[in-house]
């Protein structure tokens, strides 16, 4: 495990229960917000994969993992992405909350043992998405989406539900074509969030 992580963990008594574990950790550090949200997103992934046939066992365990991150405040994840030798695009150098996706990923791998490259991936993306999206990929995604850690009703969360009706990448998309109408009002466009926008918008006729 990284020096870095040692004194975010020195407190625990790990179960090897993840569920417990995850939530446990989040507590400790206190982000109680984030452990609720954690778990609902798991909660939400359990429910696309099952409506698209991926692996639910696998999208649950990335819902509770995708921001455990957290942990961090923002005015330091660019120095803890690079201590952790992660590469920092431009972007996220001005919008530091984004690389929080990057940094879950390697906590996830480090601090809780996660080898499997499918949850590292999506849990690695759940913010932008990617070009070359895999199927897990998407159920994170849309999932943290829908169970928003903000206040009151998502402004997109309509729009979104009633294309993931025709497909989980409709569903994605709807929110992507979303933040992409209104990217002037935006600090940044993520380049995968643009990379998977190309790639997808010609693919999908949003209703």
């Amino acid at each position: 495990m990284h020096e870095i992580f040692k004194p975010i963990t020195a407190s625990i008594a790990f179960t090897g229960d993840l569920k417990t574990d995850i939530k446990s950790f989040l507590e400790v550090n206190n982000c109680l917000d984030t452990a609720t949200h954690c778990i609902d997103v798991g909660t939400e992934c359990r429910r696309i994969a099952l409506m698209f046939n991926a692996n639910p066992t696998k999208a649950e365990l990335g819902g509770w993992l995708h921001d455990i991150s957290a942990v961090f405040p923002n005015n330091v994840r660019l120095d803890v992405a690079r201590q952790l030798e992660i590469e920092v695009l431009s972007e996220e150098t001005v919008f530091p909350m984004i690389i929080h996706q990057k940094i879950s990923r390697v906590m996830a791998k480090e601090i809780f043992d996660i080898t499997d490259q499918d949850v590292l991936d999506a849990v690695g993306c759940h913010t932008t998405l990617r070009s070359n999206s895999s199927l897990l990929d998407k159920v994170l995604f849309v999932a943290d989406k829908i169970s928003w850690d903000q206040k009151g009703t998502p402004p997109y969360l309509e729009d979104l539900n009633r294309n993931l009706q025709i497909s989980l990448t409709h569903g994605a998309f709807a929110y992507i074509n979303f933040l992409w109408e209104k990217r002037d009002t935006l600090k940044v466009i993520h380049p995968w969030l643009r990379d998977a926008y190309e790639e997808l918008k010609d693919k999908v006729h949003l209703v």
